[in-house]
């Protein structure tokens, strides 16, 4: 994307474009169903979420389903965001300094540049395809299909707090596709100086 690109009228500089957009949602919703119908079926005590999304059969059909898309939705955005995500010497000073990022000390900060699910669900949604010699995929996708979901859940939560409370501004950028010229230089300087042609290091 070019600088001319992303410059939009009212002091305000696209971050997402409407593809990128329309994926990170496909993605949240896909997840989000994914969250509740794999705690329906992880706690009996959550068993009435799944009753509220059409039952347990309807849910357990969907499940698989709504990983694939999830799946699918987050390749395409590490496809379109990969670019942007090489690890620079900008980047290393800014890990140097995370200790003052995460007490909001952004005058301290350095410019910033921008499938065990997958396997594991997989074998659990066709476990009468497993050979009996392999059973023990079986086992072994029991135990970890939960652990790396409870892991993801910590990411989304983490996520949220970064995207509503951290970077305040940050979540309308999801909808709306822009973001105002104070945000950029306050929460991503680097990316600011490559709008304004002083920098050359890849946006966060």
């Amino acid at each position: 994307m070019s600088q001319s690109e992303q410059i939009i009228p009212h002091g305000h500089v696209l971050r997402y474009t409407l593809k990128e957009r329309l994926t990170h949602w496909v993605a949240a919703g896909a997840y989000i169903y994914l969250l509740l119908t794999g705690l329906a079926f992880w706690s009996p005590w959550l068993f009435w979420v799944a009753v509220i999304l059409g039952g347990a059969p309807v849910s357990r059909m969907l499940h698989p389903w709504a990983g694939l898309i999830f799946f699918a939705a987050v390749w395409n955005m590490y496809a379109m965001w990969a670019p942007q995500m090489r690890h620079t010497d900008v980047d290393k000073k800014w890990w140097k300094a995370v200790r003052y990022y995460s007490t909001n000390q952004d005058d301290k900060m350095p410019p910033a540049g921008r499938l065990a699910l997958l396997a594991t669900g997989l074998v659990l949604w066709f476990p009468e395809r497993i050979p009996w010699n392999l059973r023990f995929l079986r086992y072994i996708s029991v135990l970890v299909h939960p652990a790396a979901a409870l892991f993801t859940i910590g990411l989304f939560l983490i996520h949220i707090y970064m995207g509503v409370f951290a970077e305040r501004g940050a979540f309308g950028s999801v909808i709306r596709g822009d973001v105002s010229i104070e945000f950029a230089k306050r929460y991503h300087p680097g990316w600011y100086e490559e709008i304004v042609g002083r920098s050359t290091a890849p946006r966060k």
